[in-house]
């Protein structure tokens, strides 16, 4: 098993969903200042979920002997229009989920990190699909409709 490779994957999901544990919450704050109180408690819970990823990957990396590392990352930014959100969220899940894949077959000789990357992809993909709904809710019932469901 190469530890080394484990804890370097592992922190850069760790510090990846840190920052849009943040982007999350921040979201979901501007939706709810919008008006749309479900959509933004939505974006809340998914914040603090990620957040309990991320406590899972840096409790591994210390079991593995690691060392925790905040790294810098990428400004996200904030939207206020809900469907170009919704389609931007839609492409980075696509993405990630696409290179969890790839990850977790270069860690198969970790059992333990490719589990529980996979049990954070089955979340992902979760996510993924509940996001593909919403587009596909808003292109049959139109974006208003779907709109006041969220307030």
């Amino acid at each position: 098993m190469d530890k080394e490779l484990s804890v370097k994957v592992l922190t850069y999901y760790a510090n990846g969903l840190n920052a849009q544990a943040f982007a999350h919450k921040v979201q979901g704050k501007v939706f709810a200042a919008q008006g749309f109180e479900k959509l933004g408690e939505k974006y809340a819970e998914h914040a603090v979920e990620e957040a309990g990823w991320v406590d899972k990957m840096l409790d591994r990396i210390l079991d593995l002997g690691g060392s925790l590392t905040v790294e810098a990352t990428q400004a996200v930014p904030v939207c206020d229009d809900v469907e170009a959100y919704l389609q931007s969220e839609k492409k980075v899940s696509e993405e990630g989920i696409e290179m969890l894949r790839r990850d977790i077959q270069k860690l198969s000789d970790d059992l333990t990190t490719a589990d529980l990357l996979k049990a954070y992809l089955k979340d992902e993909e979760e996510d993924l699909n509940w996001t593909a709904l919403q587009s596909e809710l808003i292109a049959k019932i139109g974006l208003q409709n779907w709109l006041v469901k969220q307030m």
